[in-house]
């Protein structure tokens, strides 16, 4: 039976070429989805598929002439005779959108950036069930569990007052776009007095255009910031702006807090592991929910949570690189030959006794049957 999806990596890009669909594509592309606004995600492609929030923050950020197709949240919408596309809420910033394709009774899901924890500033992530998944893997390592966000929040918090406390000021950096808008809201019960840089000024204008509601907040003045905590881009140590502040503490806000380097890395004075993506927990979570009989991992630790996937029984290819495979093996009668990746669905592997040559013909027949590389791979 010939595969419904085909899913290609493509100058560091997804590609859907049964469709001739792109999904946030690098480089300027004739037809495109746009899972969100960072600019990571952005480029200036003829025709795109988007949310309504990406599409605002998207105008502003890269204007230009394009054909847009903006669709609501969670209504089917067709893309042809044949395929009905559909936006599912992803929870990484707002307009953050997965897109669900249906074609021949066959689902795929590309997730774009997400996370399930429920946040203040995002729709709340809604995960469909699809038969095929490509998802982001950026935390794809069992190191990277994240605690509670409210106890997170409360430490941030804490941090802030201690600060204010000595007479200095606290600087939290976060992305103009998503991350500084959390914080935003996160300190709306704090009662903390708040001043923005000016590029997240703009990102939290549309944000509030787009129905947000944040607490009350000042655009930044260097001559009046005692006293106040500012929200930020990430900035180093020599940053002109940054110098503006005197007598400043600095902490970065990021998943990435969980390593220990990671106040060196960002070159400040405290880290906090608030993140806008999934933890490793919630993307063994995500799977679970979606139940797919595929996976393709995409962005961050895609070799290490592939095969973590494929411990867990299901089928798992890291998108871009060679894979490599490993199989359950034993040369003992008594045990079974489990293949790592087999032909069937999940939990539906066929166990046998096992000889010799049976063990020796089950491995050829199973490397013979996975692509050296993954380039170009059929779902």
């Amino acid at each position: 039976m010939k595969p419904v999806w085909q899913v290609e990596m493509r100058e560091g890009s997804i590609y859907l070429p049964q469709k001739n669909l792109w999904c946030d594509a690098r480089q300027a592309m004739d037809f495109c989805f746009v899972s969100h606004a960072h600019f990571d995600h952005l480029a200036t492609h003829r025709r795109i598929i988007t949310s309504e929030g990406t599409q605002s923050l998207m105008a502003a950020r890269l204007p230009g002439e394009r054909e847009e197709l903006v669709l609501p949240f969670c209504q089917p919408y067709a893309l042809d005779g044949q395929t009905e596309i559909e936006l599912h809420p992803a929870g990484h910033i707002l307009g953050s959108a997965m897109l669900r394709i249906t074609s021949e009774g066959e689902s795929l899901l590309y997730t774009g950036d997400f996370k399930l924890r429920s946040g203040r500033s995002a729709e709340e992530c809604t995960p469909p069930r699809a038969d095929v998944v490509i998802m982001e893997t950026t935390f794809g390592l069992p190191r990277y569990v994240f605690p509670p966000s409210e106890k997170v929040l409360r430490d941030i918090v804490h941090f802030c007052r201690l600060t204010l406390d000595d007479g200095e000021v606290p600087v939290l950096f976060g992305y103009s776009l998503g991350k500084s808008q959390e914080l935003l809201s996160s300190l709306a019960d704090a009662g903390l007095p708040v001043m923005l840089h000016p590029q997240t000024v703009k990102m939290t204008e549309i944000y509030e255009r787009l129905g947000v509601v944040f607490p009350a907040y000042r655009t930044f003045q260097a001559t009046e910031v005692k006293g106040h905590v500012v929200i930020c881009p990430p900035q180093t140590d020599q940053s002109a702006w940054l110098k503006k502040i005197k007598g400043h503490r600095t902490a970065a806000i990021t998943g990435w807090a969980t390593d220990p380097t990671a106040v060196y890395r960002y070159q400040c004075q405290a880290a906090f592991p608030l993140s806008d993506h999934a933890d490793f927990a919630d993307l063994l979570r995500f799977v679970e929910l979606v139940q797919p009989r595929r996976v393709y991992t995409v962005h961050g630790y895609v070799e290490e949570f592939a095969q973590t996937l494929r411990e867990r029984g299901f089928e798992a290819w890291a998108l871009g690189v060679d894979n490599q495979l490993e199989m359950g093996l034993s040369l003992s009668p008594q045990k079974t030959v489990i293949a790592a990746i087999s032909p069937g669905p999940p939990g539906k592997r066929e166990k046998r006794p096992a000889n010799d040559l049976m063990v020796f013909a089950e491995t050829a027949e199973n490397v013979g049957r996975t692509p050296k590389r993954l380039e170009k791979s059929t779902c």
